[in-house]
Parts: C-alpha cells; structure tokens; sequence
C-alpha cells in the first residue's frame, strides 16, 4: 500500500501531525512520519528522526540545537529535508507528502515540496496559506490549505481541516494518471506580441506528433518552463520569446532569474531560440517607470502594464547573453533571428522601431554564437518564420534521436 510522508515539526506540533498520520491510516495507506523540529523533544515517535534529516543534508545538528538559535534551526532544516525527501521519492519510499505548519514549519516543509517533480501529491496546511504564497509555492504544484485556527491542538476546527487535508492527500495518492496517449513534449515561450507566432508553430509541431505546453514569459512563466525542461519530461525547447532576459538586465518586474535558458543544457535538450521582445522592458503602471528612463521610448501596453525600449548597449549585452547560453547547450540547438520586427511595435512605424539597437543586437549574436544561427528578413509573426521555427525544431529533434549517442 501506498505511503504519505507527514513532514513537520513534531516538537510543537507532534500531536496534530499524529492526527493526520491517523487519518491516513485509517485510509489504507501508510504513513512516515519525519521529524524536522529542533526544539525539544518530539511528542511522538517518528519513523525519521530530525538528526537523520539533518545528516541527509551532511549538516552536524547537534552544535546548531546547543545555539538554540531558532534562525539559524530553521535554516539548517530547509536546506536538508529537501534533500531526503527527494531521494525518497527517488527510491519510491512514499507517493506523496503532508505537512502541518505556521512558519518556520511552512518554509521547512514546502521548500522540501519544491524538491519534488511535478505531479508528485504534496498538501500543506498553513496559518499562511490565505495571503500571498509565492514564495513558499515556487513554481511547484503544492496545494495550500488555509488551517483557519492555529496550527496548536486539536479542536473541532482543527479536526476538521485536518481531517479534510489527509483526504486530499490520498485522494491525490490514489488518483491514477492516464498517460498512456501522450505525444512527446516541446515547451514554448509567449507573449502577447508573439502570440500569432507560437500558434502557427503550434499548429506544425503538434500536426508532426508533438503535444506543445505554452508559457508565458512573465517570469514565473519562464521559470516554470525551466523547471519542466529540467524533469526530463521535454523533447524540444522553442523558446522564442526571451524577453524576460531583458527585465533581468535593466531591472524589469518579469526577469526570471539568471539561471534562464540553462534548463536545456542541464537536460541537453535540443533547442530554436529567437531574440523575441528583447526590444522591451516590463513595469506596472505609468508613473512606476524609474526616472532614469524617461527619455527613451514609453509604451503604456495597458493601464496595469508599462514597456521601456532597450538601448543599443543593453541589446549588445542580451544579444551576446543568449548567444553564450544557446553555446552551452550540448544537444542541437539553433537561434533565429527575425531582422525585420523581434515583436509587434519594433516593426517599421511602430513605437519601439529602432534599427540601430536591432542590430546591435543580431551582430552580438552572430559575433558570440558557435551554434547555427538563421536570419530572416521578415517579421516575428510572420507565417514564413512561424515555419523556419517549427520546421527547425522538428529538424533538431528528429536528428537527435537518430544519434548514436540518443
């Protein structure tokens, strides 16, 4: 039968996690429970001890609990319950995770959650889940459950929600997932001014036999794609809207990291890359625009969302970014580059036309690349790019497979 780790801090909370782990026995499923508390001692016995989290993580606990310094406790715990919870989901020890939690136990127990592949069953209960959770979610499917009371004791309430939340989690244990028509997957990159782009791609990749997931390239959009490329559940990346390099660079509101566009080295997964958007910068409304921009192009796309133009300088700079990360990747990969428009308002009499910084942008790119690069003098939601992209790709990943080395 099935078994649910129930993750938490069993100093303070060993009683509620037992309730739970009860739950889900009487269920006819398993349960482990892992001590990740580091006051004193459990109130229940667990499967797992804290110092066997700890030692997961090659962390020496004792020296940290004599500080009893609860920062630097809970510091310790974070960075090694994800460590052993992913490698019990590796050896296929349990099938799914819950956690009880205010917040020392919620930063503990999902950036465990964070370490788990996406699709795998994680429920946590937090005093924080009704404010905003981005930061304990991540990009990572876990379902938070607002606990309504504190997490201390057990009460109507709190039976209740706790009650709730062990049937959820096996529930999604026991729930079986039919993947047995699934197409190879490609992951491709969006904005609104490459939507037309990405459908016509859509259309061609999917017609070869390709299941396409689309993104979009808000920042969280990005980093969830990467997360996705890096699983090793992606067959090709057509990552044709690159523009949250730009808010990386100048300090836009939708940069996704620095780590964007390693995801495809890291799984060596082949790859068409295209400068899309780069001509602009992300920020909320008009007046948060910082001063220092006020002199170049302005382009309010709505009232919520406001585009700076990127500089000649700024554009060399990301031209050469994308050609460095496009040469890293070992699996095929090639950028395309569409000379006439990177997106709806820097063609010819649009807002951000700018040729000079265009192409400073494609001659880095050509300066920098050691992989195939493609110009086309058309623009980037063109049907003929549409086909070079999709035509590409299809070209890539079909060579890799018939490697030797595949």
């Amino acid at each position: 039968m099935p078994t649910i780790a129930v993750l938490g801090t069993l100093d303070s909370k060993g009683a509620e996690h037992a309730f739970v782990a009860g739950q889900i026995r009487a269920r006819g499923h398993e349960a482990m429970l892992i001590d990740v508390g580091t006051g004193g001692e459990p109130e229940v016995k667990p499967e797992v001890s804290r110092f066997e989290v700890a030692a997961a993580g090659e962390i020496d606990l004792q020296p940290i609990l004599d500080r009893r310094d609860r920062g630097e406790c809970v510091a310790a715990m974070t960075r090694a319950a994800p460590i052993l919870l992913a490698r019990l989901v590796e050896k296929g020890t349990i099938e799914g995770v819950i956690s009880l939690g205010g917040g020392g136990g919620t930063a503990i127990a999902t950036a465990a959650m964070r370490a788990l592949p996406v699709g795998f069953p994680k429920v946590m209960v937090s005093t924080l889940a009704s404010g905003n959770t981005a930061h304990y979610v991540g990009i990572r499917d876990i379902v938070m459950i607002p606990s309504i009371v504190d997490v201390s004791g057990l009460n109507p309430v709190s039976r209740t929600i706790f009650t709730r939340a062990a049937g959820a989690i096996c529930g999604m244990v026991d729930s079986e997932v039919d993947v047995s028509d699934s197409r190879p997957i490609v992951v491709a990159s969006m904005f609104g001014n490459t939507t037309d782009l990405i459908s016509m791609a859509r259309g061609q990749l999917e017609a070869a036999g390709y299941e396409v997931l689309v993104f979009h390239a808000t920042g969280t959009g990005g980093r969830t794609m990467e997360a996705l490329i890096e699983s090793g559940m992606v067959a090709g990346v057509l990552d044709v809207t690159t523009t949250e390099w730009a808010d990386e660079l100048v300090g836009g509101v939708l940069a996704a990291g620095p780590d964007r566009l390693d995801a495809m080295t890291r799984a060596a997964v082949p790859a068409v890359i295209a400068p899309g958007c780069l001509d602009m910068v992300n920020f909320g409304e008009r007046d948060t625009v910082p001063q220092e921009f006020e002199e170049r192009a302005i382009y309010e796309h709505n009232p919520q969302v406001t585009l700076v133009r990127t500089s000649a300088e700024e554009c060399d700079e990301l031209g050469r970014i994308l050609a460095r990360k496009a040469n890293a990747n070992g699996a095929p990969t090639a950028i395309l580059i569409p000379t006439r428009a990177i997106s709806i308002i820097s063609a010819a009499g649009q807002a951000f036309h700018d040729p000079v910084a265009d192409a400073g942008l494609f001659e880095a790119i050509r300066e920098e690349a050691e992989v195939e690069v493609q110009e086309l003098a058309v623009e980037i939601n063109s049907e003929e790019f549409a086909n070079a992209c999709a035509g590409k790709l299809l070209e890539l990943m079909e060579g890799d497979r018939s490697s030797p080395s595949a």
